[in-house]
């Protein structure tokens, strides 16, 4: 056992010791120690329940003959940390969750790991920490939110922003606003739309690192509760068989995920997610498979912000494994690709069966007949750009309009509540990347702010910074080279034509190649001053989006 390294032998006693400090037996140190990394805190509400996840995952640990070990890690609230200075801190806390779950598990030799996490950069982290550690591992999330429900109809925490911009518009009143604020977010969990959170811990399951059910079980729910326990029982089979991560996640297991993503239309951050989570693990992978893929896998799942339904929903309609089974109808499902779970995908996905053809559709019936991401080349986006396809208007497919160009999201974000952008526009937000924001802030507010101010269906948005997964619209997102590389959004000027074709998959800045190469040999890129600080520190190791933002490794330097 790898735990031997601290417990085992004569000059181990003082090791020993110390674990008696804790209170542990010899029995309990004599057995398989098993670490149990949680992000729980009481700042996020997905993370409200996460000690009672902690608990009974450590009661199946224990039922099937391990010796648990809860250590914790950071957490963000991506909603809470919006339109301030702390969504800078967002993206870049995957990186310090990854490293600080490696430092324990290095300082403290497990047999096998269960990672608790829920939100946005939480689940990612935690996956790339299980990529690098190689230990046998599981993941479990605490669970999805219940959708609010204000006026009859089911709202979620993306309705509170666009009700800011409804306000805004005059359509509602600021009483109308404090009960959509009173109603959005019920309780704990994960907000219960198809965002980020949600779209990762979907994920893992079709990764094979977590078991059927963890992406779409209710936090609430005891059924989340019961899962934690087979998660710990589950990880001490993977002890015995000493079955690691990368004995499971593949090339082929990466594919499965991205068919998954876009048959659920999934958040657009998924494509800085995975490739990070692909270099942790060590296996080739390019954002281009999600464009590949998007013209062969159709879009299945109609969920918020897209449409009208709820994680909840697709828990009730049979979960992950029912839209897997949708994907092997297709044709399109790397079926022998393993799980934590001990059978194939395919074997979860042959068991499995739509419960609601309304919020999984039949191959023959798919809300489009493309996936939910695709991604866009041209002059602005040599190495590319993303958009969530499946919510782009059919006015916008095809869109040619006036650059208004903006150095910041939160300035664009006013100028939008102002009323001040006509119809047509391009709104373009740039210094907001990875390397120039740093930390590649969310647009959920300036996107938010265009359905309130009903202008989603008339306006283009572009940027090299992120977007919520719960956006919607004509927005595209991660562009790169962003701005602070020296890339073409740099000198982007207001009143420019910028063309975009989600049909041909192209985005141009429509001027001369005269006026381009002027342009880039006066450019002066804008730089902060971010001194000897944390983010001064990201911003100088941190990659390009399309490389997932994933910091660069010494032999890079």
């Amino acid at each position: 056992m790898r735990s031997d390294r601290m417990k085992k032998g004569v000059e181990r006693a003082p090791h020993r010791s110390l674990l008696k400090a804790l209170g542990l037996t010899d029995t309990e140190i004599a057995q398989p120690i098993i670490g149990v990394a949680s992000s729980a805190n009481e700042i996020i509400p997905g993370h409200m329940y996460l000690k009672t996840i902690e608990d009974a995952v450590k009661a199946g640990v224990r039922m099937a003959g391990g010796t648990p070990m809860q250590f914790s890690t950071i957490g963000i609230c991506d909603g809470l940390a919006m339109d301030h200075e702390g969504m800078y801190y967002s993206l870049p806390s995957r990186d310090v969750i990854a490293d600080s779950v490696e430092i324990v598990a290095k300082g403290t030799p497990f047999d096998g790991i269960v990672f608790i996490s829920n939100c946005d950069k939480i689940t990612p982290g935690m996956l790339i920490a299980m990529g690098r550690l190689n230990v046998p591992s599981l993941l479990i999330s605490g669970g999805p939110m219940m959708a609010g429900v204000y006026d009859g109809k089911p709202i979620d925490l993306v309705s509170v922003f666009e009700a800011v911009g409804s306000l805004s518009n005059g359509e509602i009143d600021i009483i109308e606003l404090k009960e959509i604020e009173n109603n959005a977010c019920p309780g704990a969990g994960s907000c219960s739309g198809l965002f980020t959170a949600n779209s990762m811990n979907a994920l893992s399951e079709a990764l094979g690192v977590s078991l059927p059910g963890n992406g779409t079980i209710p936090a609430v729910d005891s059924a989340r509760i019961r899962l934690a326990k087979e998660t710990g029982m589950q990880v001490m089979k993977l002890v015995e068989r000493d079955l690691k991560p990368r004995d499971i996640v593949t090339k082929d297991s990466f594919f499965n995920a991205v068919a998954v993503d876009l048959a659920m239309g999934g958040s657009t951050n998924t494509t800085l997610h995975l490739p990070a989570i692909a270099d942790a693990f060590d296996v080739p992978f390019s954002i281009d498979l999600f464009d590949k893929l998007s013209k062969k896998v159709f879009h299945l799942c109609n969920l918020s912000p897209v449409g009208t339904h709820h994680i909840e929903d697709l828990n009730r309609a049979g979960g992950v494994s029912a839209l897997l089974n949708r994907i092997l109808d297709l044709g399109l499902l790397k079926d022998e690709a393993l799980s934590v779970s001990l059978k194939s995908i395919g074997e979860i996905a042959s068991a499995s069966e739509s419960l609601n053809d309304d919020v999984i559709r039949p191959i023959d019936k798919p809300y489009h007949s493309e996936g939910g991401i695709a991604v866009l080349y041209g002059n602005l986006a040599e190495k590319g750009a993303v958009v969530k396809i499946a919510g782009v208007p059919d006015s916008l497919r095809v869109h040619s309009g006036p650059a208004v160009v903006f150095d910041d999201g939160e300035l664009a974000s006013k100028e939008i509540l102002s009323g001040r952008i006509k119809k047509g526009t391009v709104i373009v937000i740039r210094y907001e990347g990875p390397k120039g924001g740093p930390g590649m802030r969310e647009m959920l507010s300036p996107t938010a702010a265009l359905v309130g101010m009903g202008l989603i269906e008339d306006v283009v948005l572009i940027t090299d910074g992120r977007f919520s997964g719960g956006s919607t619209g004509a927005v595209i997102g991660h562009l790169s080279p962003e701005a602070a590389d020296g890339g073409l959004i740099a000198v982007v000027e207001n009143g420019d034509t910028i063309t975009v074709d989600f049909n041909k998959r192209t985005l141009n800045l429509d001027i001369s190649e005269d006026i381009i190469m002027e342009r880039l040999d006066n450019i002066i890129i804008k730089k902060k001053d971010l001194g000897n600080s944390f983010l001064g520190r990201y911003s100088h190791f941190v990659q390009s989006a399309y490389t997932g933002a994933v910091l660069r490794r010494p032999e890079h330097e």
